[in-house]
């Protein structure tokens, strides 16, 4: 656990991260991610982020508990629930420096796919519209927020792509992420990424989070999510290579 108070400082932005994404801001959970792997390697930061995400979504969901429905998560769910424990089985067997590169991976085939949608919208309209768009989207979903927390952008574009209105959006994804990261925790837990010693270092960051998540709803009707998002996309490539790479 960090001693250092500078990369404390460091983890709470990944935690503020943390709140923006479940504000609204869904591609921002990319650099906390990266932040988290980095500083705390790539298994422990698995373990350590969850308590995080959880706290987060249920701040989330009563603030957005007007907007979205059930109805989407539990279409979703079955496609998920095979990427989850995919995932576990997978975390069983690999070591740290292989899960590094493996959350680069996602996180890099995350910007693709923010890039692809920005660039050539038709074709990806083209491509969501097909009949395994959504087993995929739930698949992957699964299995990326099993290995890596990083679930949030892929789920967002299959939402985008059923014509969603952006509040409803997060509605529908604070249930799902809310459901689904409880689902993780004894999954978690039976791989000891999730530890007193963990728990106690969730306490420190809880308030980075919190306050992200005050942030992003006085942002989200402000900020041009468009320029943000492409914002987001140049850090996480970047981001992503040095996990691959570094």
């Amino acid at each position: 656990m960090l001693d250092d108070p500078q990369m404390l400082i460091i983890a709470l932005v990944a935690a503020v991260c943390i709140g923006l994404s479940k504000a609204g801001f869904s591609g921002i959970s990319m650099v906390s991610v990266v932040i988290f792997a980095e500083i705390y390697g790539a298994k422990p930061s698995v373990g350590l982020a969850l308590p995080l995400l959880i706290a987060a979504d249920l701040m989330a969901y009563p603030a957005f508990l007007k907007h979205g429905s059930w109805k989407p998560v539990w279409k979703l769910l079955p496609a998920t629930l095979v990427g989850l424990f995919l995932g576990w089985w997978l975390l069983s067997k690999i070591d740290g420096v292989t899960l590094k590169r493996l959350i680069g991976a996602c996180v890099l085939f995350m910007v693709f796919l923010q890039a692809f949608r920005k660039i050539s919208p038709i074709r990806f309209s083209t491509m969501a519209d097909s009949t395994g768009f959504g087993f995929a989207a739930g698949g992957f979903g699964g299995f990326s927020t099993m290995v890596a927390n990083a679930a949030g952008p892929v789920i967002q574009l299959y939402f985008l792509t059923r014509r969603i209105p952006k509040m409803e959006m997060i509605g529908i994804g604070a249930r799902f992420f809310l459901l689904v990261n409880i689902i993780k925790v004894p999954m978690n837990a039976s791989l000891s990424i999730i530890t007193k010693e963990t728990l106690w270092e969730n306490a420190k960051l809880l308030p980075g989070v919190f306050f992200g998540i005050v942030v992003g709803r006085w942002l989200i009707g402000r900020v041009p999510q468009a320029v943000f998002e492409w914002m987001i996309v140049g850090f996480s490539f970047v981001a992503s290579l040095r996990l691959l790479w570094g």
